[in-house]
């Protein structure tokens, strides 16, 4: 076993040695150390018969080897050799390049801060596809075929099919998941929707909303009013809304959600119109009938829905007067969010 170990030593001092830029003599150099009928074969057959106490000392000096006549065969071959630290034009002492922290978009981050409020009263989240069929987009919602609330949503079809369309509110995600839930539920469904509109500083074909969802027995009005005020506080620091009566197919009663922003400043008159009352989102409770589509019986339970487009809540938290502002990945604008994250 010695007497091994001595050749795999010298062998290794010969490799360490070797230095050459001919062709030939590299190609020597690798059948004599790595060919087939080379040192590092011999040296492996005569592994088998190293004592077992010993093969792990003999295992590691002869891989040392092939590691070495691999590193040296590579280098020989580069004609590189080793490079003289002094002839490097690399200063290894200079600052590296500065890498930009990047920021969420305005829309993510209230998102977030969304999906954070109501979490802490149990609403947990639901998604749902974009590309929906006519019945969780309408027909489950009280809306069936021909019904005239469905022209209040400009859609867009798939021309090859028209029961195929892209949703135009995150509500098909609810009826998804009162279909595969039963009560009691408390679901919150962010997500981006799509109408045909015409494109402009206030409207845009695609926009992102919230809709929140909560389904119990003996669920009242009253509870969704004090959900709402809660939200409000928590994300707009105000703790006096209204709600007007509206009308939405897919509840009764339904109403609007004004918050009282107040006239304290030259803006806060611009945009509530002289009145200190922004509208901010739409709520009601859910339709029987809309219970019976999802095969939740109305008889026991009842619940309350409500809905709100978060490029609306962005522009008013963060003083933005154009909505195409969202869409247009201007970093200038999008800088502006970095410490908002």
């Amino acid at each position: 076993m010695e007497h091994l170990i001595d050749q795999i030593k010298a062998h290794l001092a010969e490799v360490e040695a070797f230095q050459s830029t001919d062709a030939a003599e590299i190609e020597s150099f690798r059948i004599q150390f790595l060919g087939k009928k080379g040192i590092l074969t011999d040296l492996f057959a005569a592994f088998k018969d190293v004592p077992n106490d010993q093969k792990k000392a003999f295992g590691q000096q002869i891989n040392a080897l092939k590691m070495a006549a691999t590193a040296k065969l590579e280098e020989s071959k580069q004609g590189t050799g080793p490079k003289n630290k002094s002839t490097t034009t690399t200063d290894f002492s200079r600052p590296g390049q500065p890498i930009e922290v990047g920021a969420l978009h305005p829309i993510s981050i209230l998102r977030n801060q969304v999906i954070d409020i109501f979490s802490r009263i149990g609403f947990t989240l639901s998604a749902g596809p974009e590309i929906e069929d006519d019945w969780h987009n309408f027909t489950a919602l009280n809306l069936p075929e021909h019904h005239p609330a469905r022209d209040m949503q400009d859609t867009f079809f798939v021309q090859t099919n028209p029961d195929i369309l892209l949703r135009t509110h995150t509500s098909s995600v609810q009826v998804r998941h009162m279909e595969a839930n039963t009560p009691p539920m408390r679901t919150l469904s962010p997500g981006r929707v799509f109408r045909n509109e015409d494109i402009s500083a206030r409207s845009h074909c695609v926009f992102h909303q919230v809709e929140g969802l909560y389904i119990d027995k003996n669920v009242s009005f009253a509870d969704l009013k004090q959900t709402l005020l809660y939200f409000t506080k928590s994300l707009f620091g105000k703790s006096k809304i209204r709600l007007r009566p509206s009308y939405f197919p897919f509840t009764e009663p339904s109403a609007e959600v004004d918050i009282y922003w107040g006239l304290e400043t030259e803006a806060d008159y611009r945009i509530t119109k002289g009145t200190g009352w922004l509208e901010v989102m739409g709520c009601g409770m859910i339709d029987p009938n809309v219970l019976k589509n999802c095969n939740i019986d109305p008889e026991e339970y009842s619940g309350y829905a409500f809905g709100m487009g978060l490029e609306r809540m962005a522009m008013l938290l963060y003083g933005i007067e154009d909505i195409r502002m969202f869409y247009e990945n201007d970093l200038r604008f999008l800088k502006q969010f970095s410490s908002a994250d």
